[in-house]
């Protein structure tokens, strides 16, 4: 069972299941072709026939186990029939290494490049059980076998088992980064409740299981009185720390089973498990006391399966009962205390955040940490098994050199990650690694030699933690490089570097599609972080990370905020449905007027900005609030980059005091029109 299942999973867990036992069912017939190659190019070797029926019965068992997928999948011991698949490749391998040769043969390989394959696609725990099995097993046939070179089997053994904890490291912490990217992506960074997307997809679940087990699930829309006042008079900042306290007010008074999502503005759901139509009365009311101390709402509820059965049925009847919770009731402004008491909370845990220098630190860590492990193996031989050796003392000062090398480059790593010239310094280290690892196999008399695999081992790992366009030409040399030491530097047999290479090869392409796969989820769970669920524009997050750069370019530019006139009159009249279609024809029409070069985002609710290239930037405010009165009013503020601030935190601060004064004289002269209704 492969440790990185898709994000693009089938539909049900049974279909991802078989999914995967297929999956290992195809790579487990690339043993048994690769030796059906090498027999076929050797017909006339000995055991030849006895060869054939073991990866037949390889071939078989792997056949079989694809074939029945389904019945697997749905097994309570499809565990145990994936190990026993595992293990007959172990024992299959061993077997045609020990009729070839022994582990210097051709074939010797075999065990420790499966080794290297587990080690990217099995789960930690079912990597030591198949590692362990697959070291006696080589063992076994060390034993057994033909005679091979002096601390030939210690050299592999640790070399591969380095080389593959690396690579089990690097998949558990790929595994880690993409939980948190897919955290971040469903997390909105204000509230740290769930977003839209988030509360969707619970929300979706939630109902499906309600429907299908009858386990009842309510649904609590909330949305808070006369919001759109705190933004106006203390300004965005005083709002954005109002929402945030209302999540966690929410959060507080139900329990921890239940969700909390911020839907967009000042709206806020609640989803409840296990809570049913009776049940949801008093549950709402505990809610609005809760609020009522801070932040008053309006809250309307539905619950699936007695009162809905689909999303949009739940989603109306809860909006319906809000909206009519609103016309029976007072609205009240939030106290002046409760806001306060909100900026005093701001300051929260920080939002969890993914960069590129992570990556980058982890990845160039990674190079460091198999420089060492390979050089450490190369210490152990030289002093231990090297005796024969004229070059020994050359060999084993050479090593401990590249075990130095190692760990300062697993030390400097986050030195690196954010240095200018990482490129250059980062191709330096390649060039030295592959010097490293031709020099000592040179002499110790050639690939065939024990040290000889240090020229294979790094290529999985590269492969595994490089782009394809960097990793290709670094993996082409290598190889070119092997071949040319097993045609120049001692007696090494054709099959033997062709078998070893293309053993490796194989992993290293399974490595490459790993790590290929898990690069585009990366990307696509990034830009749903950064990416609006409504509006597909960039959300607060994305629009910082995306701006950041530009802005220390010093370049004329200038940021400018958009505030909605009237947006919550349109939703409270014509419902939310109503509002969702303005916000989405703002962002198109933000996106489609604005100059080349233009960043446009949503921050929240019915506020919009936008980076504009130039000098120019007042004048084509002013053309884009032309272009916005087609259908709602809107109040602007401006910051010119430089004159009025470097970063964005300065600019945003300025735009927003300008955008409040020139709100101010608007309300004192005239009352703004309803959103969604003026030029219509």
């Amino acid at each position: 069972m492969p440790a990185d299942a898709s994000t693009d999973a089938p539909r049900t867990r049974a279909d991802a299941r078989a999914a995967i036992v297929r999956s290992s069912s195809r790579r487990a017939m690339i043993t048994p072709a690769v030796i059906g190659l090498y027999l076929a190019a050797t017909p006339h070797g000995t055991h030849r026939p006895a060869m054939v029926g073991i990866i037949a019965a390889m071939a078989a068992v792997a056949a079989a186990t694809w074939r029945a997928a389904p019945w697997i999948a749905r097994s309570r011991a499809r565990v145990a029939v994936q190990a026993v698949g595992v293990l007959a490749n172990i024992l299959g391998g061993a077997a045609v290494t020990l009729l070839d040769g022994g582990i210097a043969s051709p074939l010797g390989a075999l065990l420790p490049g499966s080794v290297l394959f587990y080690a990217i696609m099995m789960p930690p725990r079912m990597f030591a059980v198949a590692a362990v099995s697959a070291a006696i097993a080589y063992w076994t046939v060390a034993v057994l076998g033909e005679p091979a070179p002096p601390g030939y089997a210690v050299v592999y053994t640790l070399g591969m088992g380095g080389v593959s904890y690396i690579c089990l490291r690097h998949a558990a912490a790929v595994t880690a980064l993409r939980r948190r990217l897919s955290e971040v992506s469903r997390i909105d960074p204000l509230t740290r409740s769930l977003n839209r997307r988030g509360f969707d997809e619970r929300l979706e679940n939630a109902v499906d299981q309600a429907t299908r087990t009858g386990e009842p699930v309510t649904l609590i829309l909330t949305d808070l009185d006369k919001f759109k006042l705190i933004n106006d008079t203390w300004g965005h900042k005083a709002g954005d720390d109002v929402l945030a306290a209302t999540a966690r007010t929410m959060q507080d008074a139900l329990r921890d089973t239940d969700l909390v999502g911020r839907l967009g503005g000042d709206e806020f759901g609640a989803l409840l498990t296990g809570t049913g139509p009776d049940d949801a009365p008093a549950i709402v009311q505990r809610l609005r006391t809760a609020l009522e101390n801070g932040a008053p709402a309006s809250l309307g509820y539905a619950s699936c399966p007695a009162e809905a059965t689909t999303v949009e049925e739940l989603r109306r009847l809860a909006d319906n009962r809000a909206y009519a919770d609103k016309t029976t009731r007072t609205d009240r402004v939030p106290a002046e205390g409760h806001v306060e008491r909100a900026r005093e909370q701001a300051a929260g845990p920080a939002a969890t955040r993914v960069t590129r220098t992570e990556r980058r630190r982890r990845s160039i860590a990674d190079m460091g940490r198999l420089c060492a492990a390979d050089s450490s193996v190369g210490v152990v031989y030289a002093a231990g098994f090297a005796a024969h050796s004229p070059h020994r003392v050359t060999i084993g000062l050479a090593c401990a050199l590249g075990v130095l090398y190692g760990v300062a480059v697993v030390a400097l790593s986050g030195w690196l990650s954010r240095s200018a010239y990482v490129r250059p310094i980062m191709a330096l280290n390649a060039v030295l690694l592959f010097a490293l690892a031709i020099v000592v196999p040179v002499l110790d008399g050639g690939v065939a030699s024990a040290t000889g695999v240090g020229m294979l081992a790094p290529m999985p790992l590269i492969a595994l933690g490089a782009p394809l366009r960097v990793a290709a030409p670094m993996l082409v040399l290598d190889a070119v490089a092997y071949l040319v030491l097993a045609a120049t530097v001692g007696h090494t047999d054709p099959a033997y570097a062709i078998m070893h290479l293309a053993g490796f090869g194989l992993v290293t392409a399974a490595c490459a599609a790993q790590g290929s796969a898990s690069a585009q989820r990366r990307r696509r769970l990034t830009d749903l972080s950064q990416t609006d669920a409504l509006t597909g524009l960039l959300n607060r997050r994305g629009f910082e990370d995306r701006i950041g750069g530009r802005l220390r370019t010093g370049d004329p530019m200038g940021l400018v905020l958009f505030d909605l006139d009237g947006f919550k009159t349109l939703n409270d009249t014509a419902g939310h449905a109503a509002g969702d279609e303005l916000l989405h024809w703002v962002a198109t029409t933000l996106t489609a007027q604005g100059p080349p070069g233009s960043v446009v985002g949503r921050l929240g609710g019915d506020e919009f900005v936008a980076l504009i290239p130039g000098a120019e930037v007042r004048a084509v405010a002013e053309r884009l609030r032309a272009a916005l009165a087609a259908r709602t009013a809107a109040s602007v503020g401006v910051a010119v980059g430089g004159a009025d601030g470097g970063g964005f935190a300065a600019l945003y601060a300025h735009a927003d005091a300008q955008l409040y004064a020139e709100k101010a004289v608007r309300r004192r002269s005239s009352a703004p029109a309803v959103a969604g209704v003026t030029g219509t």
